[in-house]
């Protein structure tokens, strides 16, 4: 009887033993599955954009937008040659949100002065390579209109835009490019024709550098001059 009755005790210990094995191992499978994704996807699987691609046409009502929520107005440039800094009409709203914009998207970094012409303009925001152009291709085409009736004068130092090179009757502003006049006593025969949406504050003693590069018969520098960095002051 006693043998019977330890039996009976040792097959209920190890049945015990066995269920609480099984449920260890159930606790660590479960804290082992993959953690649940926080990056929204779309339907085809691919991550969603934080902000929309833009167009022409959208372009006006993003930017409006933008402007009540992003009232930066201070932009350092990084060059090869020191640093640019540029304040932000707050009259040409939507040419300062546009290129606050794309400050914060890093576009301008590492694209260049690609047009340079010693007592005239530099000409800055494109690049000779493919990334800028798969910046250009995942932010959007679009273009943005004049605004040139604010007052301002095409003074050296002032920050302008210039037009797309596409059909362009109206002179729409191409948006990922910009000038600096260099010009001593400005170019004031560009007044009216482009949209002066800033100025620089410090650093024309850099823009006359780089005005006084070598360049090729297209006015493109013999060695590249980059923006290394472009970012926010305030």
């Amino acid at each position: 009887m006693k043998i019977i009755i330890s039996f009976c005790l040792l097959i209920l210990v190890l049945s015990c033993e066995d269920k609480q094995t099984k449920k260890k191992t159930s606790n660590i499978t479960e804290a082992a599955k993959p953690v649940k994704k926080l990056v929204k996807e779309d339907k085809n699987g691919s991550p969603e954009r934080e902000f929309p691609k833009l167009n022409s046409k959208s372009a006006m009502d993003f930017f409006l937008e933008y402007d009540k929520h992003h009232k930066e107005n201070t932009v350092r440039l990084t060059t090869d040659f020191g640093d640019i800094d540029i304040f932000l009409f707050n009259e040409t709203r939507f040419h300062r949100s546009n290129f606050i914009w794309l400050t914060k998207q890093k576009y301008f970094d590492g694209t260049q002065f690609y047009r340079v012409i010693d007592n005239f303009m530099v000409q800055a925001g494109n690049s000779d390579d493919r990334i800028t152009a798969r910046k250009r291709a995942h932010i959007g085409k679009y273009l943005l209109p004049a605004d040139t009736k604010r007052g301002f004068k095409h003074d050296r130092g002032v920050v302008s835009m210039p037009s797309s090179e596409i059909d362009n009757p109206h002179k729409l502003a191409s948006p990922y490019e910009f000038f600096i006049v260099q010009q001593k006593g400005g170019a004031h025969f560009l007044d009216g024709d482009y949209t002066i949406f800033g100025r620089v504050i410090k650093g024309m003693d850099v823009v006359d550098k780089i005005a006084a590069v070598d360049t090729d018969d297209g006015d493109w520098p013999m060695k590249n001059v980059f923006i290394r960095k472009a970012v926010i002051l305030k």
